[in-house]
């Protein structure tokens, strides 16, 4: 028996992963629908043409009439809910959804929801290990590997997603068992009007949750909920009650629970004080759903981060080389900037630039003028970032990213790191932030 009335009929709109995970998810179910896209050729449209024949799809401009059919658009997390075929087929009573809706909607088990500006796929990644360490069926992805309708199984015990705004756009009622914003900084403000609208859309992840996990620390993250709801915290100061923080005795810094000590510092694979956040809060949404503490604090001592997240790549002449390529906006290349900057004796050597996405820049300044030596800069924006950080530190132009290495090689001296934490997204010179750090990688480890 179908698990949706199949009288009804829906439109999958974009045709890239998360829509391919609703094309197989609905016409497992003999649902109807119909699949349209923006774009002439998607990523996708090879592969529904030959597994699904009988679809009917519809590439280019959005027909407001043919979107008008549908009861139900389920809307790709590329595509701006402002799009305006979308907001007059709303108009016109079409409902606009999401494959993470529908996902919350068949999920029989519980669901750690997990967003923020930054460090969610760290967070979402460590969580899922320390799940597997406690012995439980767990399912990992949403918006960080596996889309969330292809991880529906009955036999899983835990499901942990996740979620980037775009994706909670169109979410209406996740339904999470415990649901965290780690952190908020400027993103994606070519598609927000501002801040406030991207809050606002990050914040959709605490509907009809169960528990609530927020960063102590930034006041963005926490919610206004009702009354009782359980509430945990994280953060890098001393903890309190229902709190997750750091603590210090006789020199030797802890990551603490409430009163007690649970582990050294030092026994962290993962560097710097962005990421002793991003441990604790992993065991705040760890507790919070009941696993032990033998199992996260055992999966913390193996972790050793995820590749372009702070990623250590070698060391040379005493200059570590560290590939933060994922660091695609201010926010988290401020994290790394300060993570790794307050975590060592030498400077930084910092390699920013790209693509903007209209963000404001200043936010680095003061950071940068902190922990940095001096600042490479290439790519398209790198004029705003100069002119954002002044004359904060020396600033290098660099013609390529091989270019910055050869820069940044020549300014550190030993004991420092030279950083790429660009701030800005690759598309200006590169496919992708993976690209962008595979390539950083092969060249440094290249370096004689």
């Amino acid at each position: 028996m179908s698990l949706i009335a199949s009288d009804h009929f829906r439109i999958v709109v974009g045709l890239g992963k998360s829509g391919m995970s609703l094309v197989r998810f609905l016409a497992s179910r003999g649902v109807s629908f119909a699949v349209a896209d923006t774009r002439e050729n998607p990523p996708e449209l090879a592969t529904l043409r030959r597994d699904y024949p009988q679809v009917d799809v519809r590439c280019g401009e959005l027909d407001v009439e043919f979107l008008c059919r549908a009861d139900e658009l389920y809307v790709s997390p590329g595509l701006a809910l402002a799009t305006p075929a979308l907001q007059a087929a709303a108009a016109r009573g079409v409902k606009l959804s999401g494959d993470i809706d529908l996902f919350a909607r068949k999920a029989k088990a519980p669901i750690v929801a997990i967003s923020g500006s930054n460090a969610k796929s760290t967070v979402t990644t460590l969580v899922g290990e320390m799940a597997a360490a406690a012995g439980k069926r767990v399912a990992v992805g949403g918006n960080l590997g596996t889309p969330a309708l292809d991880l529906l199984s009955d036999d899983i015990e835990l499901y942990v997603m996740e979620l980037s705004s775009f994706q909670l756009e169109t979410t209406n009622d996740l339904g999470a068992e415990v649901a965290t914003v780690l952190n908020i900084s400027e993103d994606h403000m070519d598609r927000y009007s501002g801040l406030p609208a991207y809050h606002l859309a990050k914040h959709r992840i605490f509907r009809g949750a169960r528990q609530v996990v927020f960063n102590r620390q930034d006041a963005l993250t926490r919610p206004l909920m009702g009354e009782g709801l359980p509430c945990w915290s994280f953060g890098l100061s001393v903890p309190d009650f229902k709190a997750f923080g750091l603590r210090e005795e006789q020199g030797e810094k802890y990551l603490a629970f409430e009163f007690q000590n649970l582990m050294p510092v030092r026994e962290l694979k993962i560097r710097g004080a962005h990421n002793q956040a991003n441990a604790l809060a992993a065991l705040a949404l760890g507790h919070a759903v009941g696993l032990p503490f033998d199992a996260m604090l055992s999966s913390l001592r193996t972790f050793a981060g995820l590749e372009h997240r702070c990623q250590w790549v070698r060391e040379l002449d005493g200059v570590s080389y560290y590939n933060d390529s994922k660091a695609t906006n201010v926010g988290a290349a401020l994290a790394a900037i300060e993570g790794l900057g307050s975590d060592m004796d030498g400077k930084l050597i910092l390699i920013a630039g790209g693509d903007g996405k209209g963000a404001d820049f200043s936010g680095l300044r003061d950071s940068v003028a902190k922990h940095c030596r001096a600042v490479v800069l290439m790519g398209r924006d790198s004029g705003l970032i100069a002119d954002a950080l002044g004359d904060a530190v020396p600033q290098i132009r660099a013609t390529s990213l091989d270019d910055a290495i050869a820069q940044s090689r020549a300014q550190a001296r030993p004991g420092d790191a030279v950083l790429l934490s660009p701030a800005c997204a690759s598309f200006d010179m590169f496919k992708n932030y993976e690209e962008r750090g595979h390539l950083f990688a092969r060249a440094v480890e290249a370096l004689a």
